[in-house]
């Protein structure tokens, strides 16, 4: 490979053409970071560009809100109810605690934990192939568990910019 064909030293190779789901696409849209996640949502080998990890970091984010605001409004409700009550009547404690506020509250808590779980696999899967982006193998997403400091760590790894050596994950 000759100087400025994207190989091991130049700029890492990328997709031509969002269609083509064996190269990162650099420069990703959110609607084609999004379609793309889903479609390789069990891909770990290959690499993902920064912005393809970023629209669908702020994807999950647009999800999980409806169920958060569902929580933290039936929460609320809860909490609210139950200040009101008298704390020598442990029946009406009771009843504060069942009402409909701790219901909104649950199917918040329930449609949020069924979303991340529907995107534990592929959320990642992007982060594997991200880290593969910047030359670095996917088990360094295993650092995010060193307490304090971890996630600081795995952050910064998908920060980094994309490295033609990564190239040596394509599949």
């Amino acid at each position: 490979m000759g100087p400025g064909a994207g190989g091991f030293g130049g700029q890492p190779r990328g997709a031509a053409s969002p269609d083509d789901l064996s190269l990162p696409l650099y420069g990703a849209s959110f609607g084609q970071a999004v379609k793309r996640f889903f479609k390789k949502y069990t891909h770990f080998s290959g690499r993902a560009s920064r912005s393809e990890i970023w629209w669908v970091a702020l994807f999950g984010f647009l999800v999980q809100l409806i169920p958060m605001i569902l929580a933290i409004v039936g929460a609320t409700m809860a909490a609210s109810s139950a200040a009101m009550v008298d704390p020598y009547d442990p029946t009406a404690a009771q009843a504060a605690m069942s009402g409909p506020g701790v219901i909104i509250a649950g199917i918040g808590y329930v449609i949020g934990g069924l979303i991340g779980l529907a995107m534990l696999i592929p959320t990642l899967a992007i982060i594997w192939r991200r880290l593969h982006d910047g030359n670095f193998a996917g088990p360094f997403f295993f650092l995010y568990f060193i307490p304090g400091v971890g996630a600081i760590i795995l952050l910064v790894l998908l920060l980094l910019p994309s490295k033609p050596e990564g190239q040596r994950f394509d599949v």
